[in-house]
């Protein structure tokens, strides 16, 4: 890991290049992460069979609880430390960035301890009379032990733009949890009892071994960086006067925000997971088998592989806190607008053919991923990926209202986003069926992220004109390459069995392929990436001798 908390003798770096790097450690870490999270499903669903789907659903379901219980747990602390050690870095006041580490670590045990203790005894509630869901819930609340300080200790590097601990650590801990999951669901279903329900209560108690090597990694980390931090607080400047509890109390006013819109996403989905049945039994003859199937195909499976996706919004956020926050307390008005647009034009270059590109590969991608030419779940997966846009655009969006320090307008437009979500659900689910929860998310979240754009846009003067021309070059690029990777998808059926696992990861290689290349070579064509990434981007074009 790249040492880079402070030191005289480095070059210093400008918002932009911080931004750019920033974001490559957070993304690489979380698209590492997601993509690793989303294999997995491969050998789980073999060794599952038939099960597979119910197996799903209760994971799922599991799953969206817990990462309310996270964010809640971990009291928005990645995002709110990083954003109050930005603040007195710009300062000089490293102590007092010091002293919030050590009392928000002990802060951030106990917070371990109470959110622990309550899952474990809320979770006959959660379960909503389903007995399955109890032992489901109770298995994650031992990681709720652990992750609480593990997200102290990387905000507390994302504050210094040290993004590799977070994005490397995260990495560890989704490998470790990944292996000791697909080690137990063999261990029961192939040489076991077969219970798909132990299958189940291991792959999420999963979770717990992950965050034990997670943390692990980032205490030797942050030990090993403890000299140059005690070296950055002895030129500490002091002159801020400010208690233990002042301190924390203006974390914990800055995280509560955190908490509500980081756990949006997850809102908005367990609004699906206790309407959708009754919803769907109220206008259709379904049996809960079916409903099962059903959820699994939106909210698991198409929802796993298009969190992919999400993740790069999701490192730009990260990134993109600390960094306002510090030009924010520098009073840089024009260095922000600068560096609002330059955020949403590189979210637009990343994430739009991305998105797109997952529309042109469902079928093969759906196919290699879950064994099965599933035509709902293909076209749940195509919708789905339009809907990460918008997932996306929502989480950096909101990022950079918290950022500059706006956490009450950025809740409010949340909420107004998520009244629509809840307003519309039910007429959604008469008219479009499986396919109405998805369909709401994305009129929710366009609502709020409308909003979002206006407000930032009054109170910042973005660049509108310039961000719009240059989105509709990227979004133009972005279809010629879509229609390009459509077309060698549908033409391989021709000589290649779209059923075939082999053959659907064969023409996803090929298509993704193309795809890149055609998209790639346009945007430096155009120098349209030279505008949004930087000159340093040119060394590319002579790598591939693009004039």
């Amino acid at each position: 890991m790249e040492n880079s908390l402070g030191s005289g003798n480095q070059p210093q770096r400008s918002d932009k290049e911080k931004m750019i790097r920033g974001s490559a450690w957070m993304t690489a870490g979380s698209v590492f992460s997601r993509i690793l999270g989303a294999i997995y499903v491969i050998p789980w669903r073999i060794w599952l069979g038939a099960a597979f789907l119910t197996a799903n659903a209760l994971f799922t379901k599991g799953y969206q609880i817990y990462s309310l219980f996270l964010i809640i747990s971990t009291a928005g602390v990645p995002g709110a430390v990083s954003k109050q050690v930005a603040r007195y870095n710009a300062m000089g006041e490293y102590k007092t960035g010091m002293r919030l580490f050590y009392h928000g670590t002990f802060a951030m045990v106990l917070m371990g301890i109470v959110s622990c203790g309550a899952m474990w005894l809320l979770s006959p509630l959660l379960a909503a009379g389903d007995a399955r869901m109890i032992p489901v819930f109770r298995s994650l609340a031992w990681p709720l032990l652990l992750i609480p300080s593990l997200s102290l200790i990387r905000g507390f590097f994302q504050g210094y733009n040290e993004m590799a601990p977070s994005a490397i650590s995260q990495f560890i801990e989704q490998v470790a949890r990944i292996l000791y999951m697909l080690v137990m669901t063999y261990a029961i279903m192939v040489a076991g009892n077969h219970s798909y329900l132990s299958a189940v209560i291991h792959s999420t108690f999963a979770a717990f071994i992950g965050a034990v090597f997670g943390l692990g990694l980032l205490v030797v980390y942050f030990l090993r960086q403890k000299p140059r931090l005690d070296a950055l607080v002895a030129q500490s400047a002091n002159s801020l006067q400010i208690s233990v509890n002042e301190i924390l109390l203006d974390v914990a006013r800055q995280a509560i925000p955190f908490i509500i819109m980081d756990s949006t996403i997850n809102i908005y989905y367990i609004v699906d997971q206790y309407t959708f049945n009754p919803m769907m039994k109220a206008f259709y003859l379904v049996s809960e088998d079916q409903l099962d199937r059903f959820y699994a195909l939106f909210a698991g499976n198409a929802n796993k592989l298009i969190m992919i996706v999400v993740s790069l919004a999701v490192a730009m956020a990260i990134t993109v806190v600390p960094l306002l926050a510090g030009a924010k307390t520098r009073g840089d008005v024009e260095g922000l607008a600068r560096q609002i647009t330059n955020t949403l034009q590189l979210f637009f270059i990343v994430m739009i053919p991305s998105a797109l590109g997952m529309v042109a590969v469902a079928r093969p991608l759906y196919v290699l991923f879950y064994r099965d030419m599933d035509w709902l779940g293909i076209r749940l997966l195509q919708i789905s990926s339009l809907l990460a846009i918008m997932l996306g655009l929502f989480t950096v969006l909101a990022a950079i209202l918290q950022g500059l320090f706006n956490n009450r307008l950025a809740i409010q437009e949340m909420l107004i986003g998520l009244a629509v979500k809840v307003i519309v659900q039910w007429p959604m689910i008469f008219f479009f069926n499986v396919y109405g929860p998805v369909l709401s998310t994305m009129l929710g979240m366009t609502v709020s992220s409308l909003l979002m754009l206006y407000s930032t846009n009054r109170m910042y003067n973005i660049h509108v004109r310039q961000t719009i021309r240059r989105g509709v070059g990227i979004l133009a690029f972005s279809l010629i390459m879509c229609a390009v990777c459509y077309l060698i998808v549908n033409a391989s059926t021709l000589v290649i069995n779209p059923r075939s696992q082999f053959g659907a990861a064969f023409v996803l290689l090929i298509a993704v392929g193309v795809g890149v290349l055609i998209y790639v070579y346009l945007i430096l064509k155009t120098r349209l990436a030279d505008l949004i990434i930087g000159e340093r981007i040119s060394r590319l074009r002579d790598i591939l001798h693009i004039r």
